[in-house]
């Protein structure tokens, strides 16, 4: 029987503004992502977020990403690498302490969006990140996209790297996500993210925008919180996998 990690980005709501609909997606996934404050989150929903994810039995990552509110995360920022190290270990540790209080610990690191998709092969800012899980945690595994620069920056430096791929996204036959700018870089149908999830859990594989089939070994599947029906989607995508054999279990 093949295993794989359903994991989910959450906590995203700010104030009185919500995003996603935590609680259901919480219900069906194995990790979830959560947002530490500078892309999205605020101190209220960063906890009530851990506290579900702990009754729930659910694995608590970071989500750090660049400091832009406005932006959700999803612009680059050239920052200072020095800078960029000390906001992702700020990020990892205001997590840390609101998961503690919550019932549950962080156990791994997944940089968000723009930051997320800028080390894939900006080697500077690879170093930046994974400098700032050195200096909070050793042990701390960083969840990447494969075959990119911050997976062959971390293993270098010793930390765990946990390759995953996307349910909801669509790849270019590099390996690389296209860009939210572009037509068809989101998948939205039910059926589609089912299928992508299936594919990329029983073969590793995924098809791409163009037609072609890529090999992508991954340990984990991401379906992103803030995808429309996300959260029936993951539902589907729990039901379907078992369906199919494959365990759902996360890889802490």
């Amino acid at each position: 029987m093949s295993t794989i990690d359903l994991n989910s980005d959450v906590g995203e709501s700010f104030g009185n503004w919500t995003f996603g609909d935590d609680a259901l997606v919480i219900a069906s996934v194995t990790s979830v992502n959560v947002a530490c404050g500078f892309h999205a989150g605020d101190p209220s929903t960063i906890r009530s977020t851990c506290e579900a994810a702990a009754a729930a039995g659910v694995t608590v990552g970071a989500h750090p990403g660049y400091r832009d509110l406005v932006g959700f995360g999803r612009r680059f920022l050239d920052i200072e690498p020095r800078d960029l190290t000390n906001d992702v270990i700020y990020q990892v540790g205001a997590l840390q302490a609101l998961a503690r209080v919550s019932g549950t610990r962080v156990s791994y690191v997944k940089p968000h969006g723009a930051l997320y998709n800028t080390i894939a092969h900006h080697e500077v800012q690879a170093r930046a990140v994974v400098e700032a899980i050195l200096a909070v945690d050793t042990a701390l595994p960083i969840m990447v996209l494969p075959n990119s620069t911050i997976e062959s920056v971390a293993r270098a430096a010793g930390l765990r790297t946990v390759a995953e791929a996307f349910a909801d996204r669509a790849y270019h036959p590099d390996g690389t996500l296209v860009s939210r700018t572009l037509p068809g870089s989101v998948l939205h149908s039910v059926a589609a993210v089912t299928d992508q999830a299936i594919l990329l859990a029983e073969s590793g594989q995924v098809r791409c925008l163009d037609g072609t089939v890529i090999t992508l070994p991954v340990e984990s599947i991401c379906l992103h919180g803030d995808t429309p029906g996300a959260a029936s989607m993951a539902a589907t995508i729990r039901s379907a996998l078992g369906e199919a054999g494959i365990n759902v279990q996360s890889f802490v």
